[in-house]
């Protein structure tokens, strides 16, 4: 069994597959972060600042990438009589490397605080805490008290750079001490595995649980089938039972293997290779009279909030667009975008009150815009009246498309991006989307104001064009 020298991250890792720690140890250049994952690692960078301005006097342990210096200098920093507060210390037991968040020694007692962007504990962070309470304990610093800090999605933002109220303290030091018995276990079987060659792992919903893996790319088969099982609208234990029973290929499956409605309708779709569509839509969609509109909102969000009135992870819009349609078919674009850098809330609110008119169906794309609609109304009450007639008029073309139509290049999703293809080829979805860098910039947690102001919208009203297409396209 190779001694192989690990850490906190690398055992989670290697607990969510083992896998994905033999390649990260063995062969990382395969790795590749998705920029789902690379927003993570910004928005905890973001909460971490925040969470050590509540412990005044605190000492950050920076030296780099050298951790063997972070080791001496927390060793160091503990060594002296008296309360200490630090930040980023890192400790070491049995070749395992494990850095703490916070650590506060009050009265000779020390607390260990834990911080976590998500909204509530996940089964994974008792793991978490259960690793670095090990290793702080073998390396001669038991911790009191194991506290995770996570943030209180209730909070709301007063403004004037005032948090408190963000974080929710949880008491996991009973959580952490049940686990200890299985650490060295979860070592032991690492590091031989690590000495072996690369286990056989199929891909699977580990993949994606409780991060995504950086190493799905490489895992993925480049001559897998075009439909895969895989497809199927939430399969879950279905599509495990199937991969464990040999089945790749959708098409090979047996109709009796299926049971439920909607996989029998893809799984049939597929077989035939031509889309289906209820031949009533047509007089579904004739009853919605004009002028027609078609909203689509772009929003950004904070693990911090930054506007007062907003909570952690709340949808602000700053953007809409609004196609209008005419009997006659005349179409009108109206939109919005704030680039003022401060609460775009009010405005996004007035400028499509007057955009929006008075009667007419709102057509949107899932219940997004209706939610936004009500989050403005909550914000600007006195708007609220108008702002819910609109709302009241939205007509969700996700929840008609998925009654009416299915075509067998969407592959078991009614997302919007798979939708398009079939029913508009010319337009491309991608295309349409926000592609501005410097507005993606702006979406950074936290934004920085001067790219906002430059910020820019290529192809206006992306979702408002689809949205279109869908209620008069020839297949739907």
């Amino acid at each position: 069994m190779g001694n192989y020298w690990l850490s906190k991250s690398k055992i989670m890792d290697g607990l969510q597959c083992e896998k994905r720690l033999w390649m990260e140890m063995h062969q990382p250049e395969e790795g590749e972060f998705s920029e789902a994952t690379e927003r993570l690692f910004s928005t905890g960078h973001r909460v971490g600042e925040v969470a050590r301005t509540f412990f005044p006097g605190g000492v950050l342990i920076d030296t780099g990438r050298d951790l063997q210096a972070a080791i001496d200098k927390t060793r160091e920093l503990l060594a002296r009589p008296g309360d200490v507060t630090l930040f980023e210390p890192a400790f070491e037991h049995q070749g395992v490397l494990a850095r703490a968040d916070v650590l506060v020694r009050k009265r000779g007692r020390l607390r260990l605080v834990e911080v976590k962007a998500a909204g509530s504990v996940k089964d994974h962070y008792l793991q978490d805490v259960a690793i670095q309470y090990w290793v702080l304990r073998g390396a001669g610093y038991e911790p009191g008290t194991v506290l995770l800090e996570h943030i209180d999605t209730s909070f709301v933002y007063p403004g004037k750079g005032d948090y408190r109220g963000l974080f929710k303290l949880e008491n996991l030091t009973r959580e952490a001490k049940k686990l200890q018995d299985h650490v060295p276990k979860w070592i032991r079987s690492f590091r031989r595995m690590l000495g072996g060659d690369m286990p056989s792992i199929e891909i699977g919903n580990h993949c994606h649980k409780p991060h995504d893996c950086p190493f799905i790319g490489f895992c993925t088969p480049q001559d897998g089938p075009e439909y895969p099982i895989s497809i199927l609208p939430y399969g879950g234990r279905v599509v495990e039972q199937l991969r464990e029973d040999g089945f790749e290929d959708l098409r090979d499956v047996p109709e009796d293997r299926l049971t439920r409605e909607n996989h029998l309708r893809v799984w049939r779709i597929t077989r035939s290779g031509q889309f289906e569509i209820d031949p009533d839509v047509a007089a579904a969609i004739a009853e919605h009279p004009y002028p027609r509109y078609y909203l689509d909102f772009e929003t950004i969000h904070f693990s911090v909030p930054i506007w007062p009135g907003t909570r952690p992870y709340q949808q602000v819009p700053y953007q809409w667009s609004l196609h209008i349609e005419r009997k006659d078919g005349a179409l009108e674009h109206r939109e919005f975008l704030d680039l003022s850098a401060d609460s775009p809330i009010r405005r996004v609110a007035e400028s499509l009150i007057a955009a929006a008119g008075k009667t007419g169906p709102v057509f949107a794309y899932s219940h997004f815009e209706s939610t936004r609609l009500r989050d403005l109304a909550g914000w600007c009450p006195d708007l609220a009246p108008k702002l819910d007639a609109i709302r009241n008029r939205i007509v969700d073309l996700l929840a008609l498309t998925r009654r009416c139509y299915y075509h067998p290049e969407m592959k078991g999703s009614w997302s919007i991006k798979m939708v398009l293809p079939t029913v508009a080829p010319e337009l491309e979805y991608e295309s349409l989307e926000v592609q501005d860098d410097e507005l993606r910039a702006a979406r950074s947690d936290p934004p920085l104001p001067s790219r906002i102001l430059r910020a820019r919208h290529r192809g206006s009203g992306p979702a408002g064009a689809v949205l279109r297409k869908i209620p008069n396209s020839r297949e739907c």
